[in-house]
């Protein structure tokens, strides 16, 4: 170590005092820096802008935790005059990933008080400011993310496989080393594009095959009629978005209509069976008339021609008396065979009202298919059928259109305290009150969850959202029971009135609207769009 090196802080002080009368400088802070940096070897660095990088920290936003941190961050090393700290709190706060960190040496910027300098002590060193996020913990995080994407990814890739589980165990190393893990996930999201790519391709590909399947199903069947229920049902369910909500309701309707119209086709294919087994005894019973007629004409002409041979009137008596047994019997297997008819003829016609009453049957099962299960209000299919014919109406007779969309409000709460059974009698109770003060000709229909879509034609809007509060107010009224709990239900609505050249669907999209800036405004209230 050289003579200089060993000098100590208050040495190099005094040199540097005797340095700026001897080069004949002006006593400034930043000549006096420069000089001791020279004297102390120590890199020469600028005066470090304190107040500067403040103003430039109060002026970066915060509207992320994200930024609230590097902001944090940025303003502690400002403090601890660290400009190592300044530079890659900045650049996480940009986006950027910081350099590792390198050594470098303390800012020595001693402080004066003539005639004797103070020592120079070293400022503290500032850690890497995006090292702490870096632990174990963070690291079991990202594994566990990992963990749960991979069933949506699917198990046919065995090399992705390889590679997910690879990356897995390294992000649970309890020393594990951040160079090898950046890598890891970087082959690992490379790969992942590409398995995310497949399963939505697949998806695409299996709703396509699913709607072929449902368009032929009909096409298969002798008698497709009773089908349309299951079939438009389905149609409307494999539309993405696909919800497991969604899905879940659908399976509910369709087991309760398939029961239900396997029973009444079990019947009327017992019917038919039961008309064939009668049409078949008619053919066998006119082939022994047939056969006994043909008999009796055979013995008709024997007997015909022994007459002819006979020679007295002893010949002919035995003949005679063939021929009137014979003409008995006749008549009587008529008789017997026509009776035999006529009974038949009873229990087609029995059978033909029963076949009506079954087709009868089976159109009205179908139709349930377009109704909710649970509360009896139109389903999606069934609303999207009422509102074109509304707006069919209100094309042709310039009349007003009102939709209103309801939403039950803290439905999810009120499953969560007191069970989804109670959720149900929830839904079930809003549709039956909706239903005694609605007018005859408005329509009620399930959206979907805890939605409804009401219908109000010849309505303007300003009587549309009348209609809506007076609904409330008479909510307000009825409680329904579960247990011993009396339970009061509200809801927030939103009323859209239709206008030229707008469609169903988008007044209903106005209607979720206001109903959702209800819903943000407090509850329990009811706005037009």
């Amino acid at each position: 170590m050289d003579a200089m090196a060993e000098k100590k802080p208050f040495e190099i002080a005094r040199e540097t005092l005797k340095q700026l009368t001897a080069q004949k400088l002006a006593p400034t802070p930043l000549n006096y820096q420069r000089l001791y940096n020279e004297i102390a070897e120590v890199p020469n660095e600028p005066v470090f802008p304190t107040e500067r990088l403040r103003d430039i920290a109060l002026a970066l936003p915060t509207k992320t935790p994200g930024q609230q941190k590097q902001r944090g961050l940025l303003e502690s090393a400002i403090t601890q005059l660290n400009w190592e700290g300044v530079k890659n709190s900045l650049m996480a706060y940009g986006g950027f990933s910081p350099p590792a960190p390198s050594p470098s040496p303390a800012l020595a910027v001693p402080v004066v008080d003539a005639p004797k300098p103070a020592p120079v002590e070293a400022l503290p060193a500032t850690p890497a400011l995006t090292a702490p996020a870096l632990t174990a913990d963070f690291f079991g995080q990202i594994a566990r993310v990992v963990e749960y994407a991979q069933p949506a990814l699917g198990q046919d890739d065995e090399r992705f496989l390889e590679q997910t589980q690879a990356l897995i165990k390294a992000l649970r190393q309890p020393d594990a080393d951040a160079i090898t893990v950046k890598q890891l996930l970087a082959n690992y999201s490379h790969r992942l594009s590409f398995a995310a790519e497949d399963q939505a391709e697949i998806k695409k590909v299996l709703l396509k095959l699913l709607h072929l399947i449902i368009e032929n199903i009909s096409h298969l069947s002798l008698d497709d009629a009773w089908l349309k229920g299951q079939v438009d049902a389905l149609m409307t369910v494999c539309v993405p978005p696909l919800t497991l909500r969604r899905l879940d309701d659908v399976e509910q309707r369709l087991k309760d209509v398939i029961f239900k119209q396997t029973e009444s086709k079990t019947r009327a294919v017992q019917a038919q069976e039961d008309m064939r087994q009668m049409l078949a005894a008619f053919i066998e019973r006119l082939g022994s008339m047939t056969e006994s007629t043909s008999s009796f004409h055979t013995q008709m002409e024997a007997s015909a021609r022994l007459i002819e041979q006979a020679k007295s009137i002893t010949e002919i008596a035995p003949v005679l008396k063939d021929v009137v047994g014979a003409t008995r019997s006749m008549a009587q297997d008529s008789q017997t065979a026509r009776d035999a008819l006529q009974g038949m003829k009873k229990k087609v016609e029995a059978t033909e009202a029963e076949l009506s009453k079954l087709h009868q049957e089976l159109d009205r099962v179908s139709a349930l298919a377009r109704h909710d299960s649970l509360t009896g209000a139109l389903n999606r299919q069934g609303l999207d059928e009422a509102v074109n014919r509304e707006v069919s109406k209100v094309r042709r007779m310039d009349t007003p259109l009102c939709m209103a969309m309801l939403d039950i409000d803290n439905f999810k709460k009120l499953n969560d305290t007191l069970g989804h059974a109670t959720g149900d009698v929830a839904l079930a109770h809003l549709a039956a009150v909706a239903r005694e003060v609605m007018r005859p000709q408005d329509t009620l229909a399930r959206y979907g969850g805890e939605e409804f879509v009401i219908l109000l034609p010849d309505t303007p809007l300003d009587r549309g959202i009348e209609a809506m509060t007076r609904l409330q107010r008479e909510l307000t009224k009825r409680f329904f029971m579960t247990g011993a709990e009396k339970v009061l239900i509200t809801f927030s609505a939103g009323v859209a009135q239709l206008v030229a050249g707008e469609t169903g669907a988008d007044a209903i999209k106005r209607a979720d609207q206001a109903m959702y800036l209800a819903k943000r405004a407090g509850k329990n209230r009811v706005l037009g769009a």
